[in-house]
C-alpha cells in the first residue's frame, strides 16, 4: 500500500522522473506555457510553484537550490530576473493547468500548464531568434547554389 506516498510514478525510475521534471520545469520557465500530459502537468505544478517562491526570495542560496533542481542556468536566470519579480506581491498560485482534450496517437489526456500572468511573446521566442540568426546564413547558401 502507498500510505503517505504522494505523486505519481509515471512508469519511470526515480532518477528518470527527477530529470523529466527538471526538463519540464526549465521548459515552462523558458516558454511560460507548455503542453504535456495531464498527470505530468499536475505533478509539475508544485515543483514550479516552489521554484517561483525561491525566485521571489532572490538570494544566492535560493538561486543555488533552483539550479540543483532545474539544472539549466539560462532558465534559472530568467526565473530570478523576470518571473520572481513579476510575482513578488502574489502569495501563491503562480501556475494553472488547463485540460486540452486527448492526444490523437494514444488518447492520453493532454493539458496546458502556464504561468498565470504570463508573457504572451515568450512562447516560441527562442525559436524565432534562432531562425532569424540562421536566416542570413541560409540566404547566402542558397545564393551560392
Amino acid at each position: 500500500m502507498r500510505h503517505h506516498n504522494s505523486g505519481r510514478r509515471l512508469g519511470r525510475s526515480v532518477s528518470h522522473r527527477k530529470a523529466l521534471f527538471a526538463n519540464l520545469a526549465a521548459a515552462l520557465v523558458r516558454h511560460e506555457q507548455i503542453v504535456t500530459t495531464l498527470p505530468k502537468a499536475k505533478d509539475l505544478r508544485p515543483i514550479v510553484e516552489k521554484l517561483v517562491t525561491l525566485a521571489k526570495r532572490g538570494d544566492l542560496h535560493a538561486r543555488r537550490q533552483a539550479i540543483s533542481t532545474m539544472r539549466d542556468l539560462d532558465s534559472v536566470k530568467k526565473l530570478f530576473e523576470t518571473i520572481g519579480p513579476r510575482y513578488k506581491s502574489r502569495p501563491g498560485g503562480y501556475t494553472r493547468v488547463l485540460k486540452a482534450g486527448f492526444r490523437h496517437g494514444d488518447s492520453a489526456a493532454v493539458a496546458v500548464i502556464e504561468f498565470v500572468d504570463r508573457d504572451k511573446d515568450a512562447k516560441g521566442a527562442e525559436d524565432r531568434a534562432r531562425n532569424e540568426a540562421n536566416a542570413p546564413a541560409n540566404e547566402t547558401a542558397e545564393a551560392a547554389a
